[in-house]
């Protein structure tokens, strides 16, 4: 995570669409020129058509009218379509950013997870495509209709510049009265979506015990305070836009009763007093539309800012010279970790060397930090102290695009994503059909897909659909296996296995180490362990005995199925092991092969 000290990637494409918007302004100066028409057509048809009487003069202003109308038709029409290209161009130069970004704040902030920041990008997208944004632009041309009002009198153009600056007044007000009450009207919108998302997550169990109606009371508290926000901030906005409104109708009117005084008193014709009215009215009008779309205006604004901070808080990943491919060589060297944005380490002076093909058990009771070793070890979780290196390189030297292939990561809770099975083993990239197979084989789970409706190719909701917890752990161990990873972590992979299951993933754990693959396994079932080269206990996020499964059960006096079970006895015994001499029990040489 970064301080904000650099353009952030909204900025540079705001930047970049630049060019746009100053033809969109471009085109503004000639739209606001043609404003002009109407009341420049009234002047003359009132001052010289009527006194003349001349039918071919008010057939040509009519036919110029005409002309001017479509040229200015045309000019809205390019501007409308260009802000619209300027929208959908910002859209697609950080979209990705922005995903990867809150994939990543995601990842570094667990329970911090939000899709209201491409919410955000749409509101965005849509004020800068929206009738809002074309006050901004016409705005700056209020001065020339003044300067206009003030040609045909100069009392004229001091009672326009008078209900402008009214009515300037009134934009200020709006904003500030309903800056905060927005402000925070939004913050409560985006708790309620997230808890609504967070509870419909969760269906099945609120549903099973007939947890809705307090779940439901949470959010309807949160929607309500944002309601409540809303109501005050829309009331004030509304009070204040109604008010603009009234006032730049009166004083439209009024300066028509001013000119007709005026031409009472000879200082100006008819024409121009009808023709001074519609050219205030159009000097008022970008003011009074600032106001109406003021709300619009400030949910943009809040927007950027909120991406802004987001674009900053996780900046882009810099480019990294490309690694030789790694081979399973781990080392993790003094290495304290806490999940991210906390201080209590669950973590504590990690020190251990895992040659290539080494198989690890990981055991420990409940908030050992079994799970907490298996994130630092992918380089989910960074070490706060020490360093974590994958054949000689901090891991989080990686690319993680580049290292990703060579990693295999099987959760506890297993999230199978809107695809195929083929897709969802093959992780979402160009699916190699031979290595898919392969994956599956591996994992002892291609016959059960091939019993599947489609197969392969059968598509699979975000749950997993019809799918038993066992068969998604199967296919989320067979997407971890996919591409021969040198690395491979599996949190409890036979938490939610039958006999066949377990049967099927000690034959992959016996291909993974005629392979050679370095594998890590969190496991208490004996069938498992009895399998790997060494077994490491934790016990308070520290390393308690890290040995051989031999090794173990000769100081225990305890069978590795003592070990894993819930013995008591066994487990007290395990406790009060102290870790031999740290180069004879918590490492083994890099280049160690695994045993036989």
């Amino acid at each position: 995570m970064a301080r904000r000290s650099e353009e952030t990637d909204l900025q540079i494409a705001l930047k970049a669409c630049r060019g746009a918007f100053l033809s969109a302004a471009f085109f503004s100066m000639f739209i606001n020129l043609l404003m002009l028409v109407p009341p420049l057509y009234m002047l003359q048809v009132y001052d010289r058509v009527i006194t003349s009487r001349s039918q071919e003069t008010l057939l040509m202003l009519t036919l110029v009218v005409l002309f001017l109308f479509i040229v200015m038709g045309g000019l809205e029409f390019i501007r409308s379509r260009i802000l619209v290209r300027v929208g959908n161009r910002l859209d697609m130069q950080v979209n990705q950013r922005l995903y990867s970004a809150m994939f990543k704040k995601s990842v570094a902030m667990p329970g911090k997870a939000s899709a209201q920041p491409l919410n955000d990008l749409s509101s965005l997208r849509q004020f800068l495509t929206g009738n809002g944004l074309f006050a901004f632009f016409d705005a700056p041309w209020i001065p020339v209709y003044l300067g206009v009002l003030f040609l045909f009198h100069p009392w004229f153009g001091y009672f326009a510049l008078a209900a402008g600056v009214v009515l300037f007044l009134l934009a200020l007000l709006n904003e500030k009265s309903t800056k905060d009450l927005l402000a925070e009207a939004n913050s409560e919108h985006v708790q309620s979506q997230d808890l609504a998302n967070s509870n419909l997550r969760n269906a099945e169990v609120l549903h099973a015990m007939g947890m809705l109606p307090g779940i439901m009371g949470r959010w309807a508290a949160k929607h309500h305070e944002y309601l409540v926000h809303q109501s005050h901030a829309s009331d004030r906005a509304g009070t204040l836009t109604n008010l603009s409104k009234t006032l730049r109708l009166l004083f439209q009117s009024m300066i028509l009763g001013l000119g007709a005084y005026l031409v009472l008193e000879g200082s100006l014709t008819p024409g121009m007093m009808i023709a001074g009215s519609i050219i205030m009215g159009r000097a008022l009008a970008p003011i009074d539309q600032m106001i109406g779309g003021w709300k619009g205006f400030v949910g943009a604004r809040t927007a950027h800012g909120r991406l802004n901070d987001l674009l900053s808080l996780v900046p882009a990943e810099p480019q990294r010279m490309p690694l030789p491919a790694p081979s399973g060589r781990l080392a993790l060297e003094s290495v304290s970790a806490a999940p991210p944005g906390e201080r209590f380490v669950t973590l504590r002076g990690i020190d251990m060397t895992i040659g290539k093909g080494e198989h690890i058990g990981i055991v420990g009771p409940s908030a050992a930090g079994k799970s907490s070793l298996a994130r630092v070890i992918l380089g989910i979780w960074p070490a706060q102290v020490g360093h974590v290196r994958l054949d000689g390189a901090e891991i989080g030297q990686w690319s993680r695009e580049a290292l990703g292939p060579y990693l295999g990561y099987l959760p506890q809770d297993i999230e199978l994503f809107d695809g195929t099975i083929s897709e969802n083993i093959a992780r979402f990239g160009e699916v190699d059909p031979e290595k898919v197979v392969r994956a599956a084989r591996k994992a002892g789970v291609h016959e059960m897909i091939l019993r599947q409706p489609n197969g392969y190719d059968t598509y699979l909701s975000g749950g997993g659909g019809a799918l038993s917890c066992g068969q998604r752990q199967r296919i989320g161990l067979a997407r971890a296996l996919y591409g021969d990873p040198v690395l491979i972590v599996l949190d409890e992979p036979n938490a939610n296995l039958d006999d066949a299951g377990e049967h099927a993933l000690a034959e992959c754990m016996q291909r993974l180490k005629d392979d050679g693959t370095t594998v890590f396994v969190i496991s208490h079932r004996p069938a498992i362990l009895k399998r790997v080269d060494r077994i490491l206990v934790l016990k308070e996020g520290q390393i308690s005995l890290f040995a051989s499964p031999e090794e173990i059960a000769a100081q225990t006096g305890h069978p590795v199925r003592g070990i894993a079970s819930a013995n008591p006895a066994a487990g007290q015994k395990l406790a009060s092991i102290r870790p031999r001499a740290r180069g004879k029990t918590a490492t083994a040489p890099a280049s160690e092969e695994p045993k036989p």
